[in-house]
């Protein structure tokens, strides 16, 4: 879900984020990640693509490098759904990269959307091992399927 903390001008909230990282301000880049704050749920490729402003020049090649360098940094975090396709939510506002949150994907329209409130347990792992990442996909219907 979008977090109710960002402001009316989600593009001013990207600049934002992406200035803390050290990194050069492109449009591509603050379009994108605004793009990606404003959605309710993970969006896929096409789905970014679509809700980019009419207008903006970000083609397909230049939108899948900016959505890997916004993953790379930790803005953005990416899932695989049960049709294997990679859809990307904002990170910004979530727990730490790292830490781990649960996602529900819809069986029926292929939905994905984070489950932020949803904390997940620590769990140990062998002397030597280094966590990178926990993914939890929790699979039903979402309200508008099992209505």
């Amino acid at each position: 879900m979008a977090p109710k903390h960002l402001p009316a001008n989600t593009a001013l909230q990207a600049a934002a984020l992406l200035a803390a990282t050290g990194a050069r301000l492109t449009r591509a880049r603050i379009e994108v990640l605004a793009a990606l704050l404003r959605a309710d749920e993970a969006l896929t490729h096409h789905e970014v693509e679509r809700r980019l402003r009419r207008g903006q020049d970000v083609d397909r090649v230049t939108l899948y490098r900016v959505l890997e360098w916004l993953t790379e940094q930790g803005l953005v975090h990416k899932v695989s759904g049960e049709d294997r396709i990679w859809r990307f939510s904002a990170a910004g506002h979530r727990p730490a990269r790292g830490s781990g949150h649960a996602h529900f994907e819809c069986s029926s329209c292929g939905k994905v959307i984070c489950l932020d409130q949803t904390r997940l347990p620590s769990i140990p792992l062998p002397a030597g091992y280094r966590r990178r990442d926990v993914e939890v996909m929790i699979k039903g219907s979402c309200d508008q399927c099992a209505a």
